[in-house]
């Protein structure tokens, strides 16, 4: 009976004219409030992704935002476009007018019309007030469900906060993607872009999807699902296609592609992870920020995640994984292992003194890629971290089949001599002009790519699978 008398509460006053429809939609905050909780959100984003730190192409890609905003159905917010420092290949939006684009996504990105299309979607997202909408909707079910939570003792209220975190992860669903895409491709034609490049934008992340499916059969294991920009669309998407088309009645004048602008602008972008991430050559892994260095399982195929290090066997039958946590208390790394990992049952442990390092070493039950597994934990102090070494085999016949290069490895972490420190340095995007013997397989040989190097090469240039560079155009190149 309470919760019949509520809804109405609830829906009374809650209903906002949506700025793109002028229909009313049912919303619990006001445009001040929208404003306040993005720009508070903003300060979030900004802790967990750093902007990238390249003044000019921050400038060039706010300039190229604040033209499609202005064609925009909220063209009254301020809106402020952010790239950030993420080998992550996606952007997202906050409420009230707060863009990202991570650099992992500009690096494969073609041409000035391709980043407006991706920053139109994100626009759209905002003008059509979806995540207010999606939060609105979560809290109106949370106060109902409070009333039955109170009966029941179960809670039903979902914050601000998952609404957008999900959002950033998975999309809007897909109803509210297509509802930006055409949002979008407005205002792509009345900026004088060519709505088509948000099709290319999707070719862009479908073969960066194909790509992932041939090296997850390689290494045999299974695809890792992408869930960011345009992830809802179909392989042959009609309706997304359709709306794209329906933009070019917005047309104004000529069509601006830019490519040609937009690739200079890419000249030194970093490539892969950033010297605060750490870098990867010839299996030796260095960290200029930290100081630190190590050697890695020779043949093994490494992954150097934001928060992990990590490494598999050709075979896929061995698993390592290197992270860091501070030190909070002054207490042995024994106890570090014990108390702060919880991994109690320790067999044949021993003490590190190591390059002037304190560290212990043991065998102990890991939770693993593999599952639960007899495995190594090391843990290594330095200056005010806690270097934590796992490694362990996928068989448990042979559970020490790896046991030994997993110690050589963790006696090969040293602080970086100032040669290290030079090898340290991030790869990054390289332009120039294609020549007529220019060919990726021979490009892709002097590439510092250390993996799928061509693929890799022709992902970055759009000719995936298998085209080649036209003389004459800009190519994308690494070093």
């Amino acid at each position: 009976m309470l919760a019949a008398l509520l809804l109405p509460l609830i829906l009374l006053g809650a209903c906002s004219t949506n700025p793109v429809t002028g229909a009313q939609d049912f919303v619990l905050m006001s445009e001040d409030q929208e404003i306040a909780l993005g720009r508070q959100y903003h300060q979030s984003v900004l802790k967990q992704y750093k902007p990238y730190d390249a003044p000019e192409l921050q400038r060039y890609i706010q300039r190229i935002g604040d033209k499609l905003a202005k064609s925009s159905h909220r063209s009254n917010l301020v809106f402020r476009f952010t790239l950030v420092d993420s080998t992550d290949v996606n952007a997202f939006a906050l409420p009230g007018g707060y863009i990202y684009i991570t650099r992992g996504l500009l690096a494969y990105l073609n041409s000035e019309a391709e980043l407006a299309a991706v920053l139109g979607h994100e626009i759209g997202h905002v003008t059509a007030r979806h995540s207010v909408r999606r939060h609105s909707t979560a809290t109106a079910t949370g106060l109902l469900g409070s009333v039955v939570a109170s009966r029941v003792g179960v809670s039903g209220a979902q914050s601000l906060a998952n609404v957008i975190g999900t959002a950033v992860v998975r999309g809007y669903g897909r109803e509210h993607e297509l509802e930006s895409d055409r949002l979008g491709a407005e205002y792509l034609a009345r900026s004088g872009y060519d709505p088509n490049a948000m099709i290319r934008v999707v070719s862009v992340l479908k073969n960066q999807e194909l790509f992932e499916k041939l090296r997850a059969k390689e290494e045999k294991r299974e695809p890792r699902a992408y869930h960011g920009l345009f992830s809802t669309h179909p392989e042959n998407d009609h309706r997304f296609k359709k709306v794209v088309q329906a933009a070019k009645k917005y047309q104004t004048k000529g069509y601006v592609n830019g490519s040609n602008t937009f690739k200079q602008h890419l000249e030194g972008l970093v490539f892969g992870p950033s010297a605060d991430q750490g870098v990867v050559r010839n299996n030796r892994f260095y960290h200029t920020d930290l100081d630190i260095g190590l050697d890695l399982p020779k043949g093994w195929k490494v992954e150097n995640r934001s928060d992990e290090l990590v490494a598999k066997s050709a075979a896929n039958d061995g698993w390592f994984s290197l992270k860091m946590q501070d030190i909070n208390r002054r207490i042995e790394p024994r106890a570090f292992i014990t108390k702060r990992l919880g991994l109690k049952k320790l067999q044949h442990g021993e003490q590190i003194d190591h390059k002037g390092l304190r560290g212990y070493t043991a065998i102990t039950q890991l939770s693993t890629p593999y599952g639960k597994r007899k495995g190594r934990i090391t843990v290594l102090y330095h200056d005010r971290n806690a270097y934590i070494f796992k490694g362990a085999a996928k068989g448990s016949k042979k559970p020490y089949r790896y046991d030994q290069q997993f110690l050589n490895t963790a006696r090969s972490f040293h602080t970086l001599s100032n040669r290290e420190h030079q090898l340290a340095q991030p790869q990054q995007l390289h332009i120039r002009t294609a020549n007529s013997k220019d060919r990726f397989s021979s490009l892709a040989a002097k590439s510092p790519i250390p993996e799928h190097a061509e693929e890799q090469l022709r992902l970055l240039n759009a000719l995936y699978p298998d085209g080649e560079p036209k003389p004459g155009t800009l190519i994308k190149l690494v070093r």
